[in-house]
This record gives C-alpha cells, structure tokens and sequence, in this order.
C-alpha cells in the first residue's frame, strides 16, 4: 500500500514539471481576451515618483469591468474549454475577484455558472456577483469559512457532470493573468518610443495564490529577464514566502484574512513551481501598512482600492534604496472595497502608524479620577476616541477601556511618561494581540 501511494505521488509529481515544462500561450490568450477585457492603462505617479525619488508607473487592473485582473484567468480558461463540455456548466468556490470575473465570464459565453461563496460573504460581494452574471449565475451561500465552501463546490462539480474553474492553479488561468504582463511591456514599449528614458527595472506583483505572480513573472523571464520581480503578500497570511523558505508548498494553520484578495491558507502545486523561479525577491507587507497605503492614495491621488490592491504600493518604502533613480511599474491589482470596511481600514492603519492605542485603566473609584486623567495625563493633542467604564459597588477601583488617538507619534512616550508619574494602573493591549482580539 505504502508503494502503490509512492508512486502515485511520482507520477503526480512528473506530471507537474511536465506542465510547468509546457510552454506557455499568453499571446494566444492576450487575443482571445482582447474584445473581452479593459487594457487597462500604465500611468505615470508622480507623487510616488517624487516621494521615492524614482519614476513609479501604475498598471491600474483595478480599471478592469469587473475591478480587478482576476476576469483574465476565468474567462481564458472558460473559453478554451469544448464547447460540449461548456455546456454542461462551470463552478467555482470564492467570496471575492475571481466569483465575480467567473460571473462576467459565464454570462459573454452564455453558460450557466454556479458560485459557491461562505455564509459570512459581505452582501455587497454577492450583490456584485450576482450583476456581473445575470440570470447565468446561481450563488450558493455554503459552510462558514473559504474551505468548508470549496469542498462543496468540488462536490458539487463532480457530481453534476460540470467543470470547476480554480482562482489560481491551472496553465490556462496562468496564462490568462499573464496577459498583464504582456500589456505593461507592450506599453512600455509605447512609453520608451514617446520618451520615457531607459528600460523597466523593478515589478511590483502582489501574490495570493500565485496566479498573476507565475503569469505575469513568466512572460517577463522569457521576454525581459533583466527586470527584477518582487512579489508581495500580507504579513498575516504569509503562503508562499513559507512555501518558499520550506522548499514546497505548505499550509498554514491560521491566517488574517483582512487583505481578502491576497489570504491564501496555500499556494498552488503549479504556481509554486513557477514562482520559485521566476521571483526574485518575496517580501511581506504588515496590513496596517496596507491600509495606510489605501488611504493615501484616495486622499492624494483619488485612487480607490482594495487591500491586496496596495500591496505593491506599499512596498516601496521598504527597497528605497535600490529603487532610486529606477523605473519601477506597481501592479495594482483590484479595486473591489466594500465601503463598510473604511473604518476598519483607518482603525488598522493608525495602530500600524503608532497614532491609536487601547489601554485597560484601573481607576480609584473616588470623584474626581477620570478629570484627573484627563487634565494631567493627556497631551494637548491626544484624544479619548473609546471609552468604557464598569463601576463595581464596594470597590476601590473599576476597570475602564480607554482608547487614544495621538495627533503625533511621538506623543506616545510622553503619554507613558505621564501614566507611570502619576501612579495610574493600566494594561497596554495593543502589546496583547489576544486580548485585542477580544476586545477591541
């Protein structure tokens, strides 16, 4: 039994490199695209190209009909399959781009379309889906988490006769994200002939399950390899820089699922063969930071996008100084943010910038305790943005939450300071990733 499983993990493992040796058909997929997807444009930045003293161009995926580049796989897979075999119906599993770039693509190649998505999936999500498809697409609401929702969806699949279409790894979704990268040297191309100087040096490619990575990293080795690859992911949901640092790939128990575009328990088999290659550097982005970058580029450049969006862009602090002078081309891959989460955006991105922090506050239940927080603790610019007090009968103290927001990050050693000088007995939850958790 031992031998016959050992040999059926060969047999899968030959058949991968098999496929990864496959060459790959972006151009053939850029054609079968053209009338279907927006070529998005590459644009020029000039608040980041001065900020990091580079020149910093765009590829806006999060211009695409469906705010994101995800409608390139689905459709290019979609559409390659017989026509017999289309007709018995498409599946997927997702609660984001890609049910809604499977969606797009069900109702141009009028097929029907069933889309799994977890019960907790945002209204506006399925709302999108359920436009973008039309009468060709059912939507299942299964399961509490991604996984629960994706077994049932293969179930379903198998079951009925139909074919699932995978958000990531498969050579035709592959080739259908890839179709970015030909469009950016294609504009690039156009750029350097209009005056842009010299030749592109760095991409910037936010990674989830590794399908725009692996395209977009593979059509750039084989038409412009001296141009360094730089692939992101959220320092929560980490998939591929564990695969890559364990040589395979692996699952994680746990992840934050906050950068939903780019939240991958695991990598694909195929993805992961190709990115090891054609990635040169792989770089984790902290989702405060993420949601900092989301906020400056709508207040500065009137850009809306998603978390996994800004993954790009907000690495480039981090390679400042290889950066300088370069051009540099960020791939921002989608735009499908749900208002409700702006102020979880800007909750998340002020504790990333040190501006708000939660205390538990002990306070000696007299007359008085909380004004004298307030008038001698407190900075001028500090400013109590939560708070919550539990009066406890025949007790000398009773325990308060207390959120602050400091105008300026250096406040907070001050506002130490003054908390240690005063006596006050407090509990810094920030520093307990647990209990904020709990209570925040």
């Amino acid at each position: 039994m031992e031998s016959k499983t050992l040999n059926t993990e060969q047999v899968q493992l030959n058949d991968l490199r098999e496929q990864v040796r496959m060459e790959f058909h972006f151009q053939q997929a850029a054609l079968r695209l053209k009338d279907i997807v927006n070529r998005t444009p590459l644009q020029f930045n000039h608040n980041l190209s001065r900020k990091h003293k580079c020149n910093v161009f765009l590829k806006r995926e999060d211009l695409q009909i469906v705010r994101s580049y995800k409608l390139r796989g689905a459709y290019n897979m979609m559409s390659s399959l017989p026509v017999e075999q289309l007709q018995k119906g498409v599946v997927c599993a997702s609660a984001g781009n890609h049910a809604q770039g499977f969606a797009y693509s069900c109702k141009k190649l009028n097929t029907k379309g069933v889309v799994f998505m977890p019960i907790i999936t945002p209204k506006q999500k399925v709302n999108q889906t359920k436009m973008f498809g039309d009468e060709w697409v059912e939507i299942k609401l299964v399961g509490d988490t991604f996984d629960d929702c994706a077994v049932a969806a293969k179930v379903f699949t198998e079951k009925n006769g139909m074919t699932f279409i995978p958000p990531f790894d498969d050579r035709r979704i592959i080739e259908g994200q890839g179709t970015v990268g030909v469009e950016i040297l294609e504009q690039w191309g156009d750029l350097t002939v209009g005056g842009a100087a010299g030749g592109l040096d760095y991409l910037f490619v936010p990674v989830g399950g590794g399908g725009l990575s692996s395209g977009v990293g593979s059509y750039f080795k084989t038409y412009s390899p001296r141009v360094k690859i730089i692939g992101l992911e959220p320092e929560g949901a980490p998939a591929m820089f564990e695969a890559l640092k364990a040589g395979h790939p692996v699952t994680l128990e746990n992840i934050d699922r906050f950068v939903d575009g780019a939240a991958v328990k695991r990598v694909g088999d195929l993805t992961f063969s190709i990115c090891k290659d054609v990635l040169d550097d792989m770089h984790l982005i902290p989702e405060g930071k993420a949601c900092s970058t989301i906020l400056q580029l709508y207040n500065e450049d009137a850009i809306v996008v998603e978390p996994a969006g800004a993954l790009s862009i907000a690495a480039l602090g981090d390679y400042a100084e290889e950066i300088k002078g370069k051009n540099v081309v960020c791939i921002v891959s989608g735009s499908n943010n749900d208002i409700d989460r702006m102020p979880e955006i800007k909750e998340r991105s002020l504790q990333f910038e040190g501006l708000k922090h939660y205390f538990l506050v002990n306070f000696a239940q007299r007359p008085g305790a909380l004004k004298e927080f307030v008038n001698h603790v407190l900075g001028p610019h500090d400013d109590i943005t939560r708070f919550e007090y539990m009066q406890k009968t025949n007790k000398e103290s009773g325990p308060a939450l207390i959120g602050i927001e400091l105008k300026y990050k250096k406040d907070y050693v001050h506002l130490m300071e003054k908390m240690r000088s005063h006596h006050i007995d407090f509990f810094e939850i920030n520093k307990d990733d647990k209990m904020f958790g709990y209570l925040i």
